[in-house]
């Protein structure tokens, strides 16, 4: 795997043990830098390729090669978030690192900044909006320095507001600290946000390429 690439999936099956197979001789490659989108119908294999990447399901045939440490933001911000206030989530990622006070202090602050929540640092994770827990759950990824991001449809709780704030945030963020992202969604909106994006089907990429060409090219499907 070349420097510039970040994410390279070659040839990567799976099958759960029931014999079901969910990924089907599944490649493709993602560039430093990139902040690329992966679609495809229920059951296509986006969940599952996003777990392999993130080491949550160990991958049985082909190679994946991740340059970087990985941070996944799910799609229920309430399945990772476990402290009871923003800034303590945040620091909560650090325990293994065993910083010291300062240090976990300058982290949280620095990354609750950058996804511009750093004025709710002793908010109740309760009283926060989806998108904002969401953002939480960002931050932490950014305070472990975890450079490669894998979202799973993490708007699909959100308000279209919500929904556009938070797709826009990671672009700028992915832009700005040279971070790399691949994040599943079904909503083509959010297709106006990324570099490239890829079409999953049947557990194999069948297109990939310019997010405007693939969003005309499904729309024309579906209102056909």
């Amino acid at each position: 795997m070349s420097m510039s690439t970040a994410i390279a999936v070659n040839d990567l099956s799976f099958s759960w043990p029931s014999g079901s197979k969910v990924l089907d001789h599944c490649s493709l490659n993602i560039g430093q830098g990139e902040f690329c989108m992966l679609l495809g119908a229920n059951g296509s294999g986006k969940s599952t390729l996003l777990r392999l990447l993130a080491g949550l399901l160990q991958s049985q045939t082909g190679q994946v090669a991740i340059q970087g440490s990985v941070g996944f933001v799910f799609q229920n911000p309430d399945h990772q978030l476990v402290m009871p206030t923003v800034g303590a989530d945040v620091a909560f990622g650090l325990v293994e690192e065993k910083l010291s006070f300062l240090q976990v202090r300058q982290r949280v602050s620095e990354s609750l900044a950058a996804v511009n929540l750093a004025h709710l640092q002793r908010r109740p994770i309760y009283a926060l909006s989806g998108g904002q827990k969401q953002r939480v759950a960002i931050a932490g990824a950014i305070a472990r320095q975890c450079n490669i991001l894998l979202f799973d449809e993490p708007t699909a709780l959100l308000d279209l507001e919500s929904q556009l704030d938070l797709v826009e945030q990671v672009r700028q963020l992915v832009k700005t600290r040279g971070l790399t992202a691949l994040w599943v969604t079904h909503r083509l909106i959010e297709l106006d946000y990324c570099d490239r994006a890829f079409l999953l089907d049947q557990g194999r990429v069948v297109d990939q390429g310019d997010p405007q060409r693939l969003k005309q090219q499904i729309s024309s499907i579906a209102c056909g």
